[in-house]
């Protein structure tokens, strides 16, 4: 059995897949949309139009970058304001046309740099969710690799959501946990264990209702079960009515965190 820490490794594998290789390899004809309609666009976060088979659907991620240029290029997954602006102009343009939305989620969390404060970030991060539990089509999230705080949340209010087997998903890093705690970022993997952060753990807490096997490092069988799992889910969601999801979806979250007393 594999300690908290090195799913934590696992997540952030330079190897691992990102979500434009889930776009692209799960969905046909994407065309990405950019731009916030505010200040800019914001490339850690891609967003656009493309086809689940026959159904239009709306697609966004976080996106890290492959190599080291494209990933000082996407601020290492790390969105601004404007990145969670442009999913939200995207999820509304994705309700105006009945489309589903599918999120994937990969980042260490939302950019904490000063610009990105003074544009609102906060607000930015609040309007998201905000705006995801109010959409009146089904939406479904994955976090593939890192799922960190606010910068996780804020495309991850969804109907469904699902984890890959290495990803993780926390409300804080580990060393950033063990920072603050022992002031000794050296304990990350205590605070990791501590922080229940893996796939296990966060299904056992009620958090995602999939883990999704990785198939044993196989992208392509990855990427073919998904797809299939993504088609099954949207079957499953359309025959609710726009009312029906979003009190569903308010009533999923309002369970998280309840303790049952005997």
């Amino acid at each position: 059995m594999k300690a908290a820490y090195e799913y934590v490794t696992a997540a952030r594998s330079k190897d691992r897949q990102t979500g434009l290789d889930f776009i692209n390899h799960i969905f046909k004809g994407f065309i990405e949309l950019h731009g916030d309609r505010r200040f800019a666009d914001d490339p850690s976060v891609v967003g656009g139009l493309a086809y689940l088979d026959d159904i239009p659907v709306t697609v966004i991620a976080t996106e890290k970058g492959r190599d080291t240029k494209s990933r000082i290029r996407r601020n290492f997954g790390m969105a601004n304001p404007e990145g969670y602006r442009k999913a939200q102009r995207l999820m509304k343009q994705a309700e105006k046309f009945n489309r589903p939305v599918v999120c994937f989620v990969d980042t260490s969390g939302a950019y904490p740099g000063i610009g990105a404060e003074e544009r609102g970030q906060g607000q930015a991060i609040a309007e998201s969710i905000m705006e995801m539990m109010t959409l009146r089509v089904p939406i479904l999230s994955v976090v593939i690799g890192e799922g960190g705080s606010g910068g996780a949340l804020a495309l991850a209010v969804a109907d469904e959501v699902w984890m890959l087997e290495n990803a993780t998903y926390s409300v804080i890093a580990p060393e950033s946990c063990a920072n603050i705690l022992w002031r000794d970022p050296d304990k990350a993997a205590e605070a990791a264990e501590s922080l229940r952060l893996t796939a296990k753990d966060v299904y056992e807490l009620g958090v995602v209702e999939r883990i999704i096997s990785e198939k044993g490092g196989d992208t392509e069988r990855l990427f073919a079960s998904l797809a299939a799992d993504i088609r099954s889910w949207y079957v499953k969601m359309k025959v609710f009515t726009p009312e029906e999801l979003t009190e569903s979806r308010y009533k999923r979250f309002r369970r998280i965190g309840v303790q049952k007393t005997s």
